[in-house]
């Protein structure tokens, strides 16, 4: 971005990204695909997965090693995760932003277009899934949140800590991932899926015939009765209710057995998303229904961040 005089506006397009990057022959062989222009917070599933299209065609082809997706970064842990979630060729894929725009002082994104693309030509990535770069880190999709809306190290995994490092040398793993896969890219997500945060003395409200819904409870999965209440007319029409919480980090579980605790949302039938947070969860719910999963299909891939579904015989 650069500055317009009233504000920052998108203005750079892929070979102006690349042409700040110092020693990019050094670092591969890049072939820029100029998508657009288009603010992060404006971003819809529809280009989302169009992008992911894209990752797919070109990922397919052997002369490509991996992938870097250069966007704002308002949505980039909801994108990411979109992103992690499609079947694509096993190859690396690294989303990369800044956090200062061009005309700043301290500008970043030179320095973390440069890590992205160490990243995206290193092969120890490649069973990584699809991967956030910023100042110098690297985070999964599937945990990364953006906890600061200025700092340059806003990017962290409050659950399971960064993946790696990246710097002009190479890429250090300091953990391993097996990302969470859908049996094919969705044509369209299905919407809306409207997400319910539990706040003091509030009442919930959701727009007729949701395909799903995502409630970001308090603590531990603990919300007023009135949510549950609701909850349970729409899984009793089979619309998945995916239960998380509003807290930064940690998970959903049973144990509290008052009305409207998180024992009652387990037994009503809910998907509980273990440490998987909300705007991932609505992503999980959006673009899983749109690749044809069910809600027991749902629950099955929330194991895999220690979440799940009671079994119907429990």
């Amino acid at each position: 971005m650069r500055s317009s005089g009233a504000g920052n506006v998108p203005t750079l397009r892929a070979d102006d990204l690349l042409a700040t990057v110092p020693g990019l022959d050094e670092l591969a062989d890049v072939e820029p695909i100029d998508w657009g222009l288009v603010p992060a917070s404006h971003l819809t599933f529809a280009q989302v997965l169009e992008i992911g299209e894209i990752l797919a065609r070109e990922l397919a082809r052997p002369d490509i090693d991996g992938a870097v997706v250069v966007q704002g970064t308002d949505v980039i842990e909801e994108t990411a995760f979109a992103w992690d979630l499609l079947p694509l060729p096993p190859k690396p894929v690294v989303v990369v932003g800044a956090m200062r725009s061009a005309s700043d002082r301290g500008y970043d994104g030179p320095a973390n277009l440069r890590g992205a693309l160490v990243a995206a030509a290193d092969p120890a990535m490649e069973s990584q899934g699809v991967v956030v770069a910023m100042a110098g880190e690297l985070h999964a999709a599937d945990d990364v949140r953006k906890t600061h809306s200025h700092a340059l190290d806003t990017f962290q995994s409050p659950n399971a800590g960064r993946l790696g490092r990246v710097t002009d040398t190479g890429v250090t793993i300091d953990r391993s991932r097996t990302p969470v896969r859908l049996p094919r890219i969705p044509r369209a997500a299905a919407l809306p899926v409207p997400m319910l945060t539990v706040v003091l003395d509030d009442p919930p409200a959701v727009p007729n015939d949701p395909a799903g819904i995502v409630v970001s409870a308090a603590g531990g999965g603990n919300t007023p009765p009135a949510y549950l209440e609701l909850a349970q007319t729409l899984i009793s029409r089979s619309v998945p209710v995916v239960l998380t919480t509003r807290c930064p980090s940690g998970d959903v579980r049973p144990g509290y057995a008052f009305r409207g605790g998180s024992t009652e949302w387990w037994e009503a039938g809910a998907i509980f998303s273990g440490s998987l947070a909300s705007l991932k969860a609505r992503v999980l719910v959006a673009l899983g229904l749109g690749s044809g999963l069910d809600v027991r299909g749902l629950a099955a891939l929330c194991e895999a961040w220690n979440g799940g579904m009671r079994a119907p015989d429990a």
